[in-house]
């Protein structure tokens, strides 16, 4: 029996095994459900997820409200929370399930334009961006309430199906510090959210010079792997070939015609590898997400020449030798 409009009181055990029931029915229907696991009472660790949740604690318009949400996502009533381009959609577990979706604006062609020029040469490598390894500077410039990478409050439109009328619920806030925790562990679904390529801030050349612009960095990278270094693929020197005789001489075969990438042939190569979006991404060396963005996109996608060179050479795999290739590690 309800009291005054609302539902009675549930135990947090109780909670969470109908939750749990709940869930595994989804599960078993397909949903590939995320979880938010949080250890201990610090929310998050890593300077993205800091970053997103002191950001969002700056506004007045979230700073009252969201505390609501800090024993929710710690005892981890946030049962899936999936971060697409623009998306976040999520459950969380009350006195039933609800369904949180937040949607947020791309970040705007002035601002990413702006924070590549800034960040120009100051990110040594995909590592340090990732791990939030990088100067007092390129911090703030990132960080920065009104033209940084996070979303302001008027970007961000919130929207439950629970009973509560207040604009941000305990349920939303759950969320919102849910996403802090998510990019402790996977740091470019902020750029993915943003709709943004995290790889235009590293550029490649700038690093290389930057690297060996001391005597001591030349000698660590003398006889190194600069793929491994950087973070980034590296064209390999062309062998010289060796001289044949006229006589024998083979004919020169046709180059194999060039891959072209579009997101509904992305699509189709990652389905005829029977691969799903993870699989697909390691075989080619770059992130999930980064798959995801092609896959959603029109028209001729605008790739990087070692990304393409990838595509080019896995287009001609067999599904076999896909799942040959990927489990040998590429």
């Amino acid at each position: 029996m309800s009291y005054g409009g609302w539902s009675p009181y549930v135990p947090v055990a109780q909670r969470r095994a109908r939750a749990a029931k709940e869930i595994n029915k989804l599960r078993k229907k397909g949903k590939d459900i995320q979880p938010i696991e949080v250890q201990g009472r610090k929310i998050a660790r890593t300077f993205w997820g800091e970053a997103w949740c002191n950001h969002l604690e700056r506004f007045s318009d979230y700073e009252n409200r969201l505390p609501r949400g800090r024993t929710y996502v710690r005892n981890g009533s946030v049962c899936h929370l999936a971060i697409s381009r623009d998306k976040v959609e999520a459950i969380v577990s009350g006195s039933e399930l609800y369904r949180v979706n937040i949607n947020i604006s791309p970040l705007s062609v002035r601002k990413w334009k702006n924070l590549r020029k800034q960040c120009t040469g100051q990110i040594g490598s995909m590592l340090e961006l990732l791990q939030g390894r990088f100067s007092d500077n390129v911090m703030e410039i990132v960080t920065d309430q009104n033209q940084g990478l996070f979303p302001k409050p008027s970007e961000i439109k919130l929207a439950c199906d629970c009973p509560d009328w207040a604009g941000m619920c305990k349920h939303i806030a759950a969320v919102l510090y849910g996403v802090g925790a998510r990019l402790d562990h996977q740091p470019e679904l902020l750029f993915l959210l943003r709709n943004v390529d995290h790889e235009e801030l590293i550029t490649a050349e700038l690093d290389i010079q930057t690297a060996t612009s001391k005597e001591g960095k030349r000698r660590r990278l003398a006889g190194a792997d600069l793929s491994d270094v950087f973070g980034v693929d590296m064209e390999e020197p062309v062998k010289p070939h060796r001289k044949t005789s006229p006589v024998r001489k083979k004919p020169i075969r046709k180059s194999k015609k060039a891959f072209t990438p579009t997101a509904a042939a992305i699509t189709r190569l990652r389905k005829r590898f029977g691969m799903n979006t993870s699989q697909f991404a390691k075989l080619l060396g770059v992130s999930p997400p980064t798959v995801t963005n092609w896959e959603n996109g029109s028209g001729k996608l605008n790739l990087r020449q070692h990304t393409l060179a990838a595509l080019t050479r896995v287009v001609e795999y067999t599904p076999e030798q896909a799942m040959s290739k990927l489990k040998r590690g590429r």
